[in-house]
């Protein structure tokens, strides 16, 4: 039965970390987008979003959030949330759930903790700016 199952592997689509000034703190704030760098659309698009990891000694565990996206056209990148600089110790996790051609795919990102720091910035592939990127 369960190799019966196909599961489909996730291709050029992507989670990015990027730094954009926000007029609200007056400073750069770290943003998560997804990446569609493929030439499809993804529709029905939903990201369940956490952090999790040890901070202080203590094990720390955020809240899930949850974002839904109609449709991803090709080669675009959509802004999902803003990542508070207290989580960037933390693990944060991004799990992914879309369809292509009726197809369900299904891939979960994670950010290590410590990773989302200016020191690991790479040119994102679609949005053509500096960024941490996570396959």
């Amino acid at each position: 039965m369960k190799k019966d199952i196909i599961i489909p592997k996730v291709e050029q689509v992507y989670m990015a970390a990027m730094q954009e000034w926000n007029d609200d703190f007056m400073q750069k704030t770290w943003y998560a987008y997804l990446v569609n760098n493929s030439n499809n659309t993804l529709e029905g698009a939903i990201i369940v979003s956490d952090a999790y990891g040890i901070l202080d000694g203590e094990e720390r565990k955020t809240s899930k959030l949850r974002h839904g996206f109609v449709e991803i056209p090709p080669d675009t990148a959509v802004k999902i949330e803003l990542i508070e600089d207290s989580v960037l110790a933390l693990n944060n996790r991004f799990m992914v759930t879309f369809f292509i051609n009726n197809v369900l795919y299904d891939k979960t990102y994670v950010f290590k903790a410590h990773f989302i720091d200016e020191a690991n910035v790479t040119e994102v592939p679609v949005i053509y700016k500096d960024g941490i990127l996570v396959k």
